[in-house]
């Protein structure tokens, strides 16, 4: 079979832009001006403050532990029911991803529980 077109076709070469130079001093100067303007980098640092956390969600510190395991074990049915209700409205693949899920916070439901069943008050 006969092609039409040349294989690579034939083209007329770039003409040189004797208006690009590129010249060594050029581009490191305007390398310098880059990293002046994006990356600064003889400026001096600012002492970033130490992270204090948000107390909007902090938990009472005179809570004992059993009432912080059935807090934690209510947490992990009431997620378990909010992704059972997901599955069924999902199709594969995230369906099995939601499954996944399901049974990471039943894993933690169950040890929660067990560790509420061997705690002895007082």
């Amino acid at each position: 079979m006969f092609k039409v077109t040349p294989n690579p076709p034939h083209t007329d070469p770039v003409p040189y832009d004797v208006s690009f130079d590129l010249a060594p001093e050029k581009i490191k100067a305007a390398a310098d001006r880059a990293l002046k303007i994006y990356l600064n980098p003889g400026a001096t640092k600012a002492q970033i403050a130490p992270r204090k956390p948000s107390t909007i969600f902090a938990i009472d510190p005179s809570a004992d532990d059993e009432t912080l395991l059935v807090d934690a074990c209510d947490a992990f049915a009431s997620a378990s029911i909010i992704v059972n209700d997901l599955v069924g409205l999902t199709e594969n693949p995230r369906r099995q991803t939601l499954l996944v899920l399901q049974r990471v916070i039943t894993m933690g439901e169950l040890a929660v529980n067990r560790v509420l069943d061997n705690h002895k008050p007082g």
